[in-house]
C-alpha cells in the first residue's frame, strides 16, 4: 500500500473532510486535488468521469477509483494499516453505520443547510436568512440530536469507548452547525454531545483539516 491515495474535492466540503479525517487518523499521507462543484459551470466535465453525479469527494488509490464518502472511509479503514475505525463487535459495528446513516439521511440537511447555511452563510454573503426554514428545522434538529445522544449512551465517542468512522462523519457537520447561535441553545440540552464535540474539536486530525 505504498501508493499515495488522492482525494478529489474542496476543503470546505463536509464529506471531503470526513474522508480526510479518516486518512489522517489512519496516518495515511494523501494528495487533495481541488474540485469546486459550486462554480457557475458546475464541476469540471472531466470530473464526471470519476463521479457521474457531480458530487464530492471522489477517491483514487492506484488503479482503484471510488466515490461516496461512506464507501471511501470504509475502504480507507480496511485497506490501510493503523488504528481500526470500525468496531469488531457486530453490534457496535452496526451502531457505527447506523449513526452514519442518520447523519446522511437526516442530520446533514437539517444541521448544515437549514440552520448553518441560512443563519450564517447566507447573511455573510449579503443575503437574508430564511427564518421560516430555520424555525422548521429546529424540531428536526432536536430529533437528530436526541437520536445521537441515545445511541451515544456512556460515550465518550458516539458509538462507545473508541473513535470510529461515525465520529469522523459527524464532526465536519458539527463544525458548521456549532457556528450558528441556535446550536448552542440546542446542545445545552445534550451535555454528552457537547462533551463529545469539545473532545473532537481538539484532535490533531480536526486541527489539520480545519477550513477557515
Amino acid at each position: 500500500m505504498g501508493i499515495e491515495p488522492v482525494v478529489y474535492g474542496a476543503p470546505y466540503s463536509v464529506y471531503v473532510r470526513a474522508v480526510r479525517l479518516a486518512l489522517d487518523e489512519k496516518g495515511v499521507p494523501y494528495r487533495l486535488v481541488p474540485i469546486d462543484v459550486f462554480t457557475p459551470d458546475g464541476p469540471p466535465k472531466e470530473y464526471l468521469n470519476r463521479q457521474p453525479f457531480g458530487r464530492i469527494p471522489a477517491f483514487e488509490h492506484g488503479d482503484f477509483q471510488l466515490y461516496e464518502a461512506g464507501a471511501i472511509t470504509r475502504y480507507v479503514d480496511e485497506a490501510f494499516p493503523g488504528p481500526a475505525l470500525q468496531p469488531m463487535a457486530p453490534e457496535l459495528r452496526a451502531r457505527t453505520h447506523q449513526v452514519i446513516s442518520i447523519l446522511d439521511s437526516y442530520a446533514y440537511r437539517t444541521l448544515v443547510w437549514d440552520i448553518y447555511v441560512e443563519r450564517v452563510s447566507v447573511p455573510k454573503n449579503g443575503g437574508v436568512a430564511d427564518e421560516r426554514k430555520i424555525r422548521d428545522a429546529i424540531p428536526r434538529a432536536i430529533t437528530c440530536l436526541t437520536a445521537l445522544q441515545q445511541i451515544m449512551l456512556a460515550g465518550p465517542f458516539l458509538t462507545g469507548a473508541a473513535l470510529t468512522l461515525a465520529d469522523l462523519h459527524a464532526a465536519p457537520m458539527f463544525a458548521y452547525f456549532t457556528v450558528a447561535p441556535e446550536a448552542h441553545q440546542l446542545l445545552a440540552s445534550y451535555p454528552g454531545l457537547m462533551e463529545w464535540w469539545n473532545r473532537m474539536v481538539t484532535r490533531g486530525s480536526m486541527l489539520s483539516t480545519v477550513y477557515p
